[in-house]
């Protein structure tokens, strides 16, 4: 398969060539075509060998995209283009890798649970690109030294790809693409801007990102079904308890409380319409979903007293333990006997 010249955003780097630091390699680079992607995802997240904190890199010509797992759990995408970086949203990449599998090629490889939360640090907020001096790469790290810099700094030679963090200007840990081997960290980084075999100067890039350390979470597709299914569902049963007032309320409240709350433009798209394609948190459906109910209910309230709780009762009880677990009850001031 001719691979893509797509060039990392402001290098020379071919994004064909990333390649990232990791424990060990559960399924070297292959064709797309060749991997039922929903099989290997399925394998991580039931079968006791794929529980392990991992990426599954696929390279399409204009990008690479990383989908990031907890425990084998798919926990959120990120994607480089010539662009930048940015956050996918879950279905919108699978559904794009299925369209473009006869391009692409798919690399699945174990990794430190501290490395995946900085590279996904730095698509959700923003790498900052760092100037280096090839000519003197001995300065790097005592200029970080000087500088008293905290955070990760991200060195890309090559398409190798190294990950270090400091704490004021102190190295404290870091993943790098190949082993130290008794190199000092200094060393090892200066090796990063050597000639190649063929005498040809290293394509050399450093980012700065920020020292994350909680591994980010995007809300699953059976997630954002199961919370758009209880929006329509509360609907329902307030239109049953106020017979022809309360589809207007729904859609009154949905539109004015998408101002703040982003994911009720996912939630509480049509029935007969795909949600658009935004990238929501598990605690972002919670809160938009309580909020709009607490405000639908109140009015609710005013129009047929006592009404709140069967509304409650008929909405969610396909759902209510989903719901019960995401403290989605407790953010509403009705009880609920089940």
């Amino acid at each position: 398969m001719r691979l893509s010249t797509a060039l990392l955003a402001d290098t020379s780097v071919r994004l064909a060539d990333l390649s990232f630091p990791h424990e060990r390699v559960l399924l070297h680079r292959t064709r797309l075509a060749f991997i039922y992607l929903d099989k290997l995802l399925h394998f991580a997240k039931a079968d006791r060998d794929g529980q392990v904190d991992a990426f599954i890199a696929v390279y399409l010509p204009t990008e690479v995209t990383l989908l990031v797992l907890n425990r084998g759990e798919l926990a959120t995408v990120i994607s480089y283009t010539e662009g930048g970086r940015q956050v996918r949203s879950i279905p919108s990449a699978l559904e794009h890798f299925k369209r473009e599998a006869e391009r692409g090629e798919i690399v699945y490889c174990a990794a430190p649970r501290e490395q995946l939360a900085w590279m996904c640090g730095g698509c959700t907020t923003s790498a900052t690109r760092r100037p280096l001096d090839a000519e003197h790469p001995e300065r790097l790290l005592p200029d970080l030294m000087a500088e008293e810099f905290t955070g990760v700094l991200e060195l890309v030679s090559n398409g190798r790809v190294n990950y270090l963090r400091f704490h004021e200007g102190v190295f404290r840990n870091g993943y790098f693409h190949e082993p130290l081997d008794g190199l000092t960290v200094q060393q090892y980084v200066e090796r990063l801007f050597e000639t190649n075999e063929d005498g040809a100067q290293p394509e050399v890039a450093a980012w700065v990102l920020p020292s994350v350390g909680e591994l980010p979470e995007q809300s699953s597709p059976q997630l954002v079904q199961t919370y758009r299914e209880a929006f329509w569902a509360i609907a329902d049963a307030a239109e049953a308890e106020v017979p022809g007032k309360s589809k207007n309320r729904v859609e009154r409240i949905r539109d004015l409380q998408a101002n703040v709350h982003q994911a009720l433009k996912v939630i509480g798209a049509p029935r007969e319409e795909d949600p658009p394609d935004l990238v929501t948190t598990p605690q972002e459906l919670v809160f938009a979903l309580s909020d709009w109910t607490l405000s639908l209910l109140e009015e609710v309230e005013v129009v047929a007293p006592g009404a709140a709780p069967k509304v409650l009762e008929q909405g969610t009880r396909e759902h209510r333990f989903i719901l019960q677990k995401a403290g989605f009850y407790d953010r509403l001031p009705w009880t609920v006997s089940w």
